[in-house]
């Protein structure tokens, strides 16, 4: 019987390592996040893929942040046309910086709510937040594999530790879930 695996994938913590100078995909509006996730599963089966993102606001006239908004809109939007389940936290702005709040606490409840009610066999988390590592803790000792998913360029350690299995992507294995732009009609 193949091995249920649920896809947790860190919205931002995804697009700030694929924006980073090593790997340096600019445009992740087409990029392909549901290949990426069947490829994690490997033979596994796919048993739910989950994304968790702090929304972008915009107030009028802010031209950058209206075209993010945007952006993330259309994202979202075929996400949630692929299967993907969403979940939103916010962003919260302190001085001239902004901090996503609420989506480490999701995922958290959600992976230890999937391994207490026996979702998923595996669990592949796409985050090296390391506010995580007490609820990997308790999927561990529901005896579940964990699969960290990092970056080789922005390794988390005490990531690593929690895991059962841990894979490192590289810009190789990123750049070929880019998608050719489409022709428009």
């Amino acid at each position: 019987m193949k091995k249920r695996v649920f896809v947790a994938v860190d919205g931002s913590n995804l697009y700030h390592r694929l924006k980073e100078e090593r790997v340096d995909l600019h445009n992740l509006l087409n990029f392909d996040y549901t290949g990426l996730a069947k490829f994690l599963a490997g033979k596994g089966k796919l048993a739910c893929k989950c994304y968790y993102v702090g929304l972008v606001r915009a107030k009028p006239g802010n031209k950058k942040a209206l075209k993010m908004m945007a952006n993330q809109h259309r994202l979202l939007t075929r996400l949630k046309k692929e299967g993907w389940y969403l979940f939103y936290g916010y962003l919260l702005k302190t001085g001239r910086k902004y901090h996503e709040k609420g989506v480490d606490v999701k995922i958290a409840v959600d992976i230890v709510t999937g391994a207490y009610e026996d979702l998923y066999d595996r669990l592949v988390l796409v985050s090296s937040d390391t506010d995580l590592l007490p609820a990997l803790e308790v999927v561990r000792r529901k005896e579940k594999e964990i699969e960290y998913v990092g970056f080789s360029h922005a390794v988390s350690h005490a990531m690593i530790e929690y895991a059962t299995e841990t894979r490192l992507l590289r810009k190789d294995d990123l750049t070929s879930f880019v998608i050719e732009k489409r022709k428009r009609r």
